[in-house]
Protein backbone atom coordinates (compact mmCIF):
# COMPACT_ATOMS: atom_id res chain seq x y z
CA UNK A 1 0.00 0.00 0.00
CA UNK A 2 0.91 3.50 -0.74
CA UNK A 3 -0.35 4.86 2.13
CA UNK A 4 0.66 4.11 5.96
CA UNK A 5 -0.50 4.98 9.45
CA UNK A 6 1.06 8.14 10.11
CA UNK A 7 0.36 9.47 7.00
CA UNK A 8 -1.16 13.08 6.13
CA UNK A 9 -3.57 13.19 3.29
CA UNK A 10 -5.79 15.33 1.62
CA UNK A 11 -9.94 13.54 0.84
CA UNK A 12 -11.00 13.54 -2.73
CA UNK A 13 -14.57 12.94 -2.20
CA UNK A 14 -17.16 12.48 0.26
CA UNK A 15 -18.87 14.91 2.32
CA UNK A 16 -14.94 15.91 4.01
CA UNK A 17 -13.93 16.80 0.37
CA UNK A 18 -10.87 18.54 0.52
CA UNK A 19 -10.14 18.33 4.48
CA UNK A 20 -6.61 17.17 5.54
CA UNK A 21 -6.00 14.31 8.57
CA UNK A 22 -3.74 11.89 9.79
CA UNK A 23 -3.87 8.18 9.41
CA UNK A 24 -5.71 6.51 12.14
CA UNK A 25 -5.86 2.54 10.70
CA UNK A 26 -5.07 0.60 7.37
CA UNK A 27 -7.39 -1.88 6.59
CA UNK A 28 -5.09 -3.75 3.33
CA UNK A 29 -7.24 -6.49 2.73
CA UNK A 30 -10.40 -3.85 2.02
CA UNK A 31 -7.85 -1.31 0.47
CA UNK A 32 -9.23 1.10 2.96
CA UNK A 33 -8.04 3.81 5.60
CA UNK A 34 -9.41 5.04 8.63
CA UNK A 35 -8.62 9.17 9.39
CA UNK A 36 -8.12 10.88 12.34
CA UNK A 37 -11.37 13.38 13.11
CA UNK A 38 -13.00 12.88 9.58
CA UNK A 39 -15.47 10.61 7.68
CA UNK A 40 -17.23 10.46 11.50
CA UNK A 41 -20.43 8.02 11.64
CA UNK A 42 -22.74 8.08 14.84
CA UNK A 43 -23.68 4.91 16.30
CA UNK A 44 -26.42 5.27 18.78
CA UNK A 45 -25.76 2.47 21.54
CA UNK A 46 -29.08 1.12 23.88
CA UNK A 47 -28.90 1.02 27.98
CA UNK A 48 -27.43 -2.42 28.57
CA UNK A 49 -28.11 -2.20 32.35
CA UNK A 50 -31.63 -0.92 34.19
CA UNK A 51 -31.47 3.18 35.06
CA UNK A 52 -28.54 3.11 32.46
CA UNK A 53 -29.07 5.96 30.05
CA UNK A 54 -28.20 5.46 25.98
CA UNK A 55 -25.31 6.93 23.94
CA UNK A 56 -23.83 8.03 20.58
CA UNK A 57 -20.49 7.02 20.28
CA UNK A 58 -19.28 8.87 17.20
CA UNK A 59 -16.05 6.95 15.40
CA UNK A 60 -13.80 7.39 11.83
CA UNK A 61 -15.29 5.08 9.44
CA UNK A 62 -13.17 3.68 6.57
CA UNK A 63 -12.14 5.75 3.41
CA UNK A 64 -11.10 3.86 0.15
CA UNK A 65 -7.85 4.75 -0.69
CA UNK A 66 -9.09 6.15 -4.24
CA UNK A 67 -11.15 8.68 -2.28
CA UNK A 68 -7.60 10.15 -1.26
CA UNK A 69 -4.04 11.08 -2.12
CA UNK A 70 -0.93 11.64 0.11
CA UNK A 71 0.29 14.80 0.85
CA UNK A 72 4.54 14.72 1.09
CA UNK A 73 5.65 16.13 4.07
CA UNK A 74 9.10 17.92 2.37
CA UNK A 75 6.97 19.91 -0.28
CA UNK A 76 3.23 19.59 1.47
CA UNK A 77 1.50 19.49 -1.38
CA UNK A 78 -1.02 16.52 -3.01
CA UNK A 79 1.02 13.66 -4.73
CA UNK A 80 1.26 10.51 -6.03
CA UNK A 81 3.56 7.78 -4.78
CA UNK A 82 6.69 5.74 -7.03
CA UNK A 83 8.96 3.35 -5.48
CA UNK A 84 12.55 3.42 -5.33
CA UNK A 85 14.96 0.38 -4.53
CA UNK A 86 18.24 1.28 -3.55
CA UNK A 87 21.43 -1.13 -2.03
CA UNK A 88 22.27 -1.41 1.16
CA UNK A 89 25.06 -2.91 3.25
CA UNK A 90 25.29 -3.78 6.18
CA UNK A 91 27.51 -6.42 8.14
CA UNK A 92 28.94 -7.26 4.70
CA UNK A 93 25.39 -8.19 3.81
CA UNK A 94 24.11 -6.14 0.73
CA UNK A 95 20.42 -5.97 1.01
CA UNK A 96 17.89 -4.19 -1.37
CA UNK A 97 15.59 -1.13 0.58
CA UNK A 98 12.64 -0.19 -0.83
CA UNK A 99 11.28 3.53 -0.18
CA UNK A 100 8.65 6.09 -0.93
CA UNK A 101 9.16 8.74 -3.74
CA UNK A 102 7.13 12.19 -4.02
CA UNK A 103 6.06 12.16 -7.79
CA UNK A 104 6.63 15.82 -7.20
CA UNK A 105 9.63 16.92 -5.45
CA UNK A 106 11.59 13.45 -5.87
CA UNK A 107 12.53 13.65 -2.17
CA UNK A 108 11.92 10.06 -0.14
CA UNK A 109 8.89 10.20 1.86
CA UNK A 110 10.03 7.27 4.44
Amino acid sequence: MKIKKGDKIKILAGKDRGKTGKVLQVFPSANRISVEGLNLLIKHMRPRKQGEKGQRIEFPAPLHLSNVILLCPKCDRPTRVSYKYSAVVKNEIKRTRKARLCKKCKQVID
